[in-house]
């Protein structure tokens, strides 16, 4: 039988938390109702797992993420961890991995390349990122059955509506933690509950409040994240996208300028499975694989720290 790694989560609680990526701002007795369970016991499995995962608030790709650079840095040996953690600190890079090996980092930053101290960079690779098939808060653990999934996916959006000043203060505050209370939120903004309350409701309704549930794919048994560069013909770009975007594995595809067109970020149980993955994929003339040795920023939040020290720290 194969042992857990460090940090892998019982059943349930794998299952408890595969429900907040479907939906983030689900309650205990939604979730119970469709795991099968009782609201006691997702209550439990919820306070267990908190310290681990944390649902915050992210745009749409569609508008998120335009004018996004996918950046590709060489850095001097001994340089790598200063640099990580300055460009983990700016507000507009949202994701941070240092690459295996520690001698490249890989980031997302929105309007353009960040600066970068010349004394410990050796090459920066820019890629402007064209298209998005699917981003982290897309990506599902795989625990739950289809019909669970499509049961607890929240009604897609309805109706227009552009967020006021006291919007857009509640939807800072839930980017931090969506699944924060009413009464919460009333007193960080100085607004009736029963307002709030209404406020909420609308900016879900409208799709303004996407939900990531933050969570170490380790904690899924998930032990190689690895990104997949590859060079694809043009006319093949939408098909292959939107394949690799539907597979289990798969936790964001995007488009991409440079002399690779193509990246997918994979979750993957071992190195055996990484390569089962990248020689299942047809008509790729070529194709770089570089593993993850480290999550140093997700989302534009740092990573929650499991039971082994974050290799950078």
């Amino acid at each position: 039988m194969r042992s857990p790694v460090v940090g892998e989560l019982a059943e349930l609680d794998q299952r408890v938390v595969s429900a907040l990526q479907v939906d983030g701002l689900a309650g205990p007795g939604r979730i119970a109702e469709v795991l099968g369970v009782s609201a006691r016991t997702v209550a439990r499995s919820l306070a267990r797992t908190a310290g681990d995962v944390r649902v915050v608030r992210v745009p749409n790709p569609e508008h998120g993420l335009r004018g996004a650079t996918l950046l590709r840095v060489r850095v001097l040996r001994g340089r790598v961890e200063v640099l990580a953690d300055a460009l983990a600190a700016r507000p507009e890079v949202l994701f941070v991995d240092v690459l295996a090996g520690g001698e490249e980092i890989s980031a997302v930053a929105l309007g353009g390349v960040p600066r970068l101290p010349a004394n410990a960079v050796t090459s920066v690779h820019a890629l402007s990122v064209l298209h998005v098939f699917s981003d982290a808060a897309d990506w599902r653990s795989g625990v739950l059955t289809a019909a669970e999934v499509e049961t607890l996916r929240p009604a897609p959006p309805s109706g227009n509506h552009s967020p006021d000043a006291l919007d857009h203060h509640l939807l800072e505050l839930l980017a931090e933690d969506a699944r924060t209370g009413p009464s919460a939120l009333a007193t960080a903004t100085g607004a009736p509950e029963s307002t709030v309350r209404r406020r909420v409701d609308r900016l879900v309704a409208t799709g303004h409040v996407r939900t990531y549930a933050i969570a170490d794919p380790r904690l899924f048994g998930l032990t190689v994240d690895a990104n997949v560069w590859m060079t694809v013909p043009p006319a093949r770009l939408p098909a292959l996208g939107a394949d690799l975007a539907r597979h289990p594995l798969v936790h964001g595809v995007l488009a991409t300028t440079g002399p690779t067109n193509l990246m997918a970020a994979v979750f993957c149980r071992d190195l055996p499975d990484l390569y089962d993955f990248v020689t299942s994929l047809h008509d790729v003339p070529a194709a770089e694989v570089t593993v993850v040795g480290g999550a140093v920023k997700r989302a534009g939040r740092r990573p929650p720290v499991l039971g082994t020290p974050h290799p950078l720290r």
